[in-house]
């Protein structure tokens, strides 16, 4: 696995931190007809600045307007997952049940059950919507912001969900993801519908690598932005744009004194990385 860079350093901590491990993507269509991804899956993301355990978490799962289970019954969707333990921006992909279609394998999943029946059946999602919950316990959740809810989401058409609608519906060849991995409680717009992404716990986070802390003035000139446009002294190739959970948002390559704009980037901090002649640099910006 590779290390995990965050400009807020790696912190070790064992705890159970509510809504700093959330449900980051979700694709139900697995195996399904037209689809290119045999199996149903979900992908976690630790959103928070430090290192977190979840131990005795589960997965649970209904319809758009089903009730959840309860703890006797096998077929109650409900999935007891592993010791999980991610650093800043890291993911973790758990994949789920089996379509008779479909023309890929999902990249090695972190975890994969292959029981029969509860707690270790691999949950079958509608392709559609439903309401899925990441708790820390088998208790089945009667809202969406039960005690035990760690994070919540309810989308296409779904009768509980976070904030103020549900997250849009998806299809066969559609998923649901976070966008830029923020979580501001608010299903609706927090996801958004796409072609599914699934990223294990060794994808979508900066390497060391990447991110070599090397202050240079040929490098970003302007690292509070203000006017929607990075300036560079150099020419630097290879640019790359992360935000603080290690997601790539842009690439591109500018000349001397050049500039890329990053007009559509909410504002918030980045880490810019590049190579200038034949080193790898990064910094950190504001964007205002």
């Amino acid at each position: 696995m590779k290390k995990i860079f965050t400009i807020l350093g790696l912190v070790s901590a064992t705890a159970l931190l509510n809504a700093q491990i959330v449900i980051n993507e979700v694709y139900g269509g697995g195996g399904n007809s037209g689809t290119t991804f045999k199996n149903d899956f979900v992908e976690l993301i630790n959103n928070g600045a430090t290192s977190v355990t979840l131990s005795g978490a589960y997965l649970q799962y209904t319809s758009t307007n089903g009730v959840f289970g309860t703890a006797t019954n096998p077929l109650n969707n409900k999935l007891a997952l592993p010791v999980i333990t991610l650093n800043p921006g890291q993911k973790y992909l758990i994949q789920l049940a089996a379509g008779t279609g479909g023309t890929q394998n999902l990249p090695n999943p972190d975890f994969a059950p292959n029981g029969t029946s509860f707690p270790d059946q691999p949950l079958a999602l509608s392709s559609t919507g439903g309401k899925l919950a990441l708790t820390s316990d088998s208790t089945s959740p009667s809202a969406g912001t039960g005690s035990n809810v760690l994070d919540f989401v309810g989308w296409g058409g779904a009768n509980w969900f976070e904030g103020a609608a549900s997250a849009p519906a998806t299809t066969n060849t559609t998923s649901i993801s976070r966008t830029n991995g923020i979580d501001t409680n608010n299903n609706a717009a927090d996801f958004t519908t796409g072609t599914p992404t699934p990223e294990n716990s060794t994808s979508g986070t900066l390497s060391v690598i990447d991110a070599k802390n090397v202050k240079s003035a040929n490098f970003v000139k302007n690292s509070f932005v203000k006017n929607n446009e990075i300036t560079f002294g150099a020419d630097v190739k290879d640019v790359k744009v992360f935000n603080m959970f290690g997601q790539l948002i842009k690439e591109a390559s500018v000349k001397q004194n050049g500039t890329v704009n990053v007009a559509e980037l909410a504002k918030g901090n980045y880490i810019v990385t590049g190579t200038v002649n034949n080193q790898p640099v990064s910094q950190k910006i504001l964007k205002d």
